[in-house]
């Protein structure tokens, strides 16, 4: 889920810039700081909006830099357990595939993808189904419920998210469509 959210943090002037200490430049210091890293608290910061108010600055014994701490808000990305989200495969694996939902991937275990037995297809970078034409492949579109989450803040590519498809309702979009299709020509109900 995507959040608009007030956070404080210290950020370095460098000394070149301690006569340019702007909201501009401090929210330019804190995007490059912050921008694309994990937080236990927060998710992953997406961007720096707005910088608030600038602290009185610091200087730290045998460092060049003044410290400033600094009040901003910021768009981060922090999935919920049980969220359904759309997203889309960025990587396929003998193990399963690797979905880009918003600025992260989760992982979607081939056991998580469907009832049916899929097989890997190294040569077509896709998961293959050997009970009917179902595959799953880089660039498809699908909708997973994410069911575990660990966010490892020291190393950002450390964190896991575990996702399923199994449920009602998701899955890859174009399965999802032949099955309303499918519904509509027999009258069923929904699942």
């Amino acid at each position: 889920m995507y959040k608009r959210v007030r956070l404080k943090d210290t950020v370095e002037v460098p000394p070149k810039h301690l006569a340019d200490v702007t909201d501009e430049r401090v929210k330019a210091l804190l995007q490059d700081k912050l921008e694309g890293r994990m937080d236990e608290d927060v998710g992953s910061v997406v961007s720096v909006i707005e910088v608030h108010d600038i602290g009185e600055g610091a200087v730290l014994h045998n460092r060049p830099g003044v410290y400033y701490e600094a009040e901003f808000d910021a768009l981060t990305y922090d999935p919920d357990m049980q969220e359904v989200a759309d997203g889309t495969v960025v990587e396929t694996v003998e193990f399963g595939a690797f979905v880009g939902i918003g600025p992260v991937d989760g992982l979607l275990h081939v056991s998580q993808i469907t009832d049916e037995y899929l097989t890997f297809d190294g040569a077509n970078q896709q998961l293959a189904s050997s009970d009917s034409d179902k595959t799953l492949g880089v660039d498809d579109a699908v909708r997973v419920r994410v069911v575990t989450k660990s966010i490892d803040e020291r190393n950002p590519r450390d964190s896991k998210i575990g996702l399923t498809a199994k449920q009602p309702g998701l899955g890859k979009h174009e399965w999802l469509e032949g099955q309303r299709q499918h519904r509509e020509q027999t009258g069923e109900e929904a699942d």
